[in-house]
């Protein structure tokens, strides 16, 4: 333990501060989140000034605002059992800090820089009762340094990919230290749990316990509010690829496959919603659809009607994707070529059988699309022309196909219940 705290204060997390601060200088969205940590402790200070001591605070951490989606339902449960709770939510990337609203938190904070001291005063500020982690974004000292003051830890929605890096001699040692420290933790699934015990090996472990992932929940209810549309058949939209999250690295391997599914296809159109949809790349989207011949157009507001005769449209807003998926009978999900896929539980709630690149070890969601046949990982253009090209032609195999990845969701429900009656009662 001593000898990975000296590594880590000494050599690894400086070395993280300063190529975070280097970054920064050329980066605008990461120096946002490198100023925001600097004032971290000031919001806390002034929030909890006057704050009663003895109203129990829950400490929630997220990396971004796909984390908080996880969070979002427990949050939302543990008010409900203890309303004169306090929340405190932090977040280490700006995506998260800067877009999640949520009406449940009482104070948002960047996490502060995982250093030591500013860490104790952190804790002394806030004191909370239980500081809760989502996902895997665990930060040593915080776990470290909780520990020292007496605070409850706990992880949920502990994933662990197959052949994950945290199973190698030396780092497993490190994560031995790190996860062995934590008061309880919560896993997605069963292989989880076995990867976390080859982590722990025989050391006193914290409280395991397999709970799944609230984010099912989240996803569900969300889909609740499209509930005329939910009770429609699929069939009945219009046949459109919602092709969501899109980054260079995607586009390299799906664009052709969707010129070529369009030109066959009279009736498909395409909605394109690129990762960040920044004022270049939209123009690069909509110059390349339309050097192709096809009716490109762009939809700039929730309001914005996509159903304007353009065999294209080029989503120019964020935050509507999840909305998005419900127009349209077939989803690619970016990612999977670069850093990992993002959220396919969006479309597979939405009815939409899903496709998406290599890269998808990240998302135990995306693993069982695939083992229930509602989605599919393509590797190359051929793949990808191939799968939606039988999913556009054969409706009986599509409808199968839709079932399958709607059931996914269904059969996780329960997860957010579960992680709250663990944080009150472990």
């Amino acid at each position: 333990m001593i000898v990975w705290k000296i590594i880590y204060n000494v050599l690894i997390l400086p070395l993280m501060v300063t190529l975070l601060h280097i970054v920064a200088i050329f980066n605008k969205k990461i120096r946002r989140g490198v100023i925001g940590r600097y004032k971290s402790l000031r919001i806390l200070r002034e929030f909890f000034n006057d704050r009663t001591s003895d109203i129990p605070v829950y400490w929630f951490h997220a990396a971004s605002h796909g984390e908080y989606e996880q969070i979002r339902p427990v949050i939302k449960g543990l008010r409900e059992i203890l309303p004169s709770s306090t929340m405190v939510v932090s977040f280490f990337s700006p995506s998260g800090y800067g877009n999640v609203n949520d009406q449940n938190i009482d104070c948002k904070i960047y996490l502060p820089i995982d250093f030591p001291w500013i860490i104790n005063q952190a804790l002394s500020i806030v004191k909370p009762k239980k500081i809760i982690f989502a996902a895997y974004d665990v930060w040593p000292n915080l776990i470290w340094q909780a520990k020292r003051h007496g605070i409850h830890t706990t992880i949920f929605s502990a994933r662990f990919a197959i052949g994950t890096r945290k199973l190698y001699p030396v780092i497993r040692s490190f994560y031995q230290n790190v996860y062995t420290q934590f008061s309880s933790i919560y896993t997605i699934t069963e292989e989880d749990h076995s990867c976390l015990q080859k982590i722990l090996v025989d050391q006193k472990p914290p409280r395991v316990r397999v709970l799944g992932n609230p984010r099912y929940d989240q996803v569900k209810e969300y889909a609740d509010q499209f509930s005329k549309v939910r009770t429609e058949s699929v069939l009945t939209r219009e046949q459109r690829l919602i092709i969501g999250s899109v980054w260079p690295e995607d586009e390299n391997i799906i664009f052709e496959p969707i010129i070529k599914l369009l030109r066959e296809f009279e009736n498909l159109s395409v909605l394109w919603v690129p990762h960040e949809p920044s004022g270049k790349y939209i123009s690069h989207s909509v110059e390349a659809f339309e050097s192709r011949g096809l009716s490109t157009s762009t939809y700039v507001s929730c309001d914005g009607n996509i159903s304007n005769g353009s065999r294209v449209i080029v989503v120019d807003i964020v935050g509507t994707l999840a909305t998005l998926y419900w127009s349209g009978q077939l989803a690619y999900v970016g990612g999977g070529f670069s850093t990992g896929v993002h959220n396919v539980m969006e479309p597979a709630i939405a009815r939409l059988p899903v496709l998406f690149g290599p890269k998808y070890n990240n998302s135990s969601e995306a693993e069982q699309l695939i083992a229930s046949n509602g989605g599919f990982s393509i590797e190359d253009s051929e793949t990808t022309y191939r799968i939606f090209h039988r999913l556009l032609s054969d409706r009986k195999y599509f409808l199968k196909t839709s079932i399958s990845a709607t059931n996914v969701i269904h059969r996780n429900l329960g997860s957010a219940t579960r992680v709250v009656r663990a944080i009150i009662h472990d």
